[in-house]
């Protein structure tokens, strides 16, 4: 299977498995910076079968001090919820969202951070399914409860590759977020304006096509090559959240890169860490 079949789904390849009678678990994430509980939207209308996973309640542990605005979830509170959802032992599941690809790539990230191997991100997201005529369902879905096992439950040191702070210098490091954040002239969320010093802006935007699909390989090498990025990659952002889409893009052209689950809003909570601004 060629990597960007396994990280992505269409639009058509997902309609076609709702319709063989054997779909996938199918899970609505939507989240935004400015509205994070999409579970009225989702109401108004999702992906046939769909279950409304919420980013802030089940894909992050807000518990967790000191690791940012969106520390990871354990895997034991992660099992729970995806029994909740519905996802049986050996299940195919797909992710999708709303805005930017944000919500299903942190629950890409998540779920095969925790050992979930068959997940899968529609590409385009709702927009996609809905360019394709296909139908919307209203309402909740409540699925009968799953039985999957989570194999890690620190998911931190579980599937996929991740940075603490004082590592963030050992790989070419990107940021994630938007270039006016990155050079500090704002910062609406945090305390401290600026990126970690040496990072290289990558915004999460750039990686996706204007109709909200994930870039192909030439694209995507020409992003990498105008900012000289090789070697081992890592990715951040404000709190670890749209840095997955980042890594998504990277993982669906076959490249590993890890995150830095606190990114901007752990690093800048300490204030003996120095802070970059202005441009690269």
């Amino acid at each position: 299977m060629e990597a960007r079949d396994e990280v992505l789904i269409t639009a058509a390849e997902l309609a076609r498995l709702i319709e063989s009678g054997d779909p996938p678990v199918i899970l609505d994430v939507r989240w935004r910076l400015d509205d994070p509980d999409g579970r009225a939207a989702y109401l108004d209308g999702h992906l046939p079968g769909a279950v409304y996973v919420s980013l802030e309640d089940e894909l992050s542990d807000h518990g967790v001090a000191g690791r940012g605005r969106h520390p990871l979830p354990s895997g034991r509170n992660l099992e729970v919820a995806a029994r909740r959802w519905g996802i049986r032992h050996d299940d195919a599941v797909v992710v999708y969202d709303d805005w930017n690809r944000a919500g299903s790539a942190r629950a890409w990230w998540v779920l095969t951070a925790a050992g979930l191997q068959n997940v899968r991100i529609l590409d385009g997201g709702l927009a996609a399914w809905r360019s394709a005529g296909l139908g919307l369902e209203t309402g909740p879905v409540n699925s009968a409860p799953g039985n999957v096992t989570v194999p890690h439950d620190d998911l931190y040191a579980g599937d996929r590759p991740t940075l603490a702070a004082e590592q963030t210098g050992d790989v070419t490091l990107l940021d994630a977020r938007a270039p006016e954040r990155f050079r500090g002239d704002v910062e609406p969320l945090d305390p401290v304006a600026g990126h970690i010093p040496g990072a290289k802006n990558l915004p999460s935007g750039a990686v996706l096509s204007d109709d909200g699909t994930f870039l192909g390989d030439d694209a995507l090498d020409r992003l990498l090559s105008d900012r000289d990025v090789d070697g081992d990659v890592g990715v951040y952002c404000g709190s670890g959240v749209t840095a997955a889409i980042t890594i998504a893009a990277l993982a669906a052209t076959g490249r590993q890169a890890a995150l830095y689950p606190g990114s901007w809003s752990e690093w800048c909570s300490d204030p003996a860490r120095p802070v970059g601004r202005g441009p690269e």
